[in-house]
């Protein structure tokens, strides 16, 4: 019997289908049962769903299925390693030989069969090494290219993007493709110190450690550490925000980013880092100390906090600099 249309999803984002199934259908090895809301849901791969991040051995058609859980960073990816492996000793062969059994207009570069860029001949056949646009798109424009938060919630006034890792001193990173790491001062710290006058930024090449003192900001004679929220390399510097230092504050999670940061093992490090759930928790833990520091200086708030604004402590500086960046940014 058809499935109606709201029994059925075709892709589900992973390489699955899933449909409604009754009781009986346990005992079938057909694909994976699970319950969601009373209903018995069957779940299996599926050869024609796609991936949400393709890996380049399955787009060149060597892998069946497989999604790319290293963010394109090919030179640190363990699956990557193992296939090449398997090349070297002849027992596979390499996606660079499957794509050069193409035609002509399907010899694409390795970025479109990523989706990462729109389709582009290959100009070297895959010897990428040699590939002066593969060095461009790896070591520029992947740094320098636009990126914004997916989605952010707001509470009391302070912006929180929901797709992106937070440290305890109120900085932030976001993995881009290749393995890059971008960083920035969130939302609730440029509130807080308000508009700087200029940021202290690490020169390129310079290695920063996690959990320790990585750059400065200054405001009228003041001046706040920040911690690092990663380990790594600096790959590049926001210009702008080094000209125009309150860019930030409009954009802390768009174009107010700070700086590109390379790392060994991208995994490892942003383990150490708040996701969604724990950010979000951590957040209001924040906001509730900020809102007992306040009332200390300037009594009573109203019953619900209020929403806060863009200048806390210029509207409050009897809250006092060091306290506050001692409170907060950690330093």
């Amino acid at each position: 019997m058809a499935l109606k249309n709201e029994e059925k999803r075709s892709r589900l984002g992973y390489g699955s289908t899933y449909m409604k199934g009754e009781g009986r259908d346990q005992a079938d090895n057909q694909g994976i049962r699970t319950v969601l809301g009373g209903q018995v849901w069957t779940v299996a791969p599926d050869k024609r769903a796609e991936t949400a991040n393709p890996c380049i051995w399955m787009q060149a058609g060597v892998a069946k299925f497989k999604n790319c859980n290293n963010y394109y960073d090919c030179t640190t990816c363990k699956y990557d390693f193992g296939m090449q492996t398997k090349v070297a000793e002849g027992k596979q062969s390499s996606w660079q030989d499957a794509m050069r059994k193409r035609s002509a207009l399907q010899r694409v570069c390795r970025h479109s069969l990523t989706h990462r860029i729109e389709n582009r001949a290959c100009a070297y056949d895959y010897q990428c090494a040699s590939c002066d646009f593969d060095q461009y798109f790896e070591d520029v424009w992947t740094a320098r290219a636009r990126s914004f938060p997916n989605e952010i919630r707001k509470v009391k006034g302070f912006a929180l993007p929901l797709d992106y890792h937070f440290h305890m001193g109120h900085t932030w990173a976001r993995i881009e493709s290749g393995g890059f790491i971008r960083i920035g001062l969130d939302d609730f710290a440029l509130k807080l110190l308000g508009k700087a006058d200029a940021f202290q930024l690490p020169l390129m090449g310079k290695e920063l450690d996690q959990g320790k003192v990585g750059w400065g900001l200054n405001r009228k004679g003041n001046l706040a550490d920040v911690l690092s929220p990663v380990d790594g390399v600096i790959m590049d510097v926001n210009a702008k925000v080094r000209e125009n230092p309150q860019l930030a504050n409009g954009e802390p999670y768009g174009d107010g980013w700070l700086f590109m940061v390379r790392t060994p093992d991208v995994k490892q490090t942003m383990k150490n880092l708040m996701d969604n759930q724990h950010s979000l928790t951590w957040i209001n833990d924040e906001i509730k100390t900020l809102e007992q520091m306040i009332e200390g200086v300037a009594g009573p708030l109203a019953a619900d906090g209020g929403f806060f604004t863009d200048d806390i402590f210029g509207a409050l500086p009897s809250l006092g600099w060091k306290q506050l960046t001692k409170a907060f940014l950690k330093a």
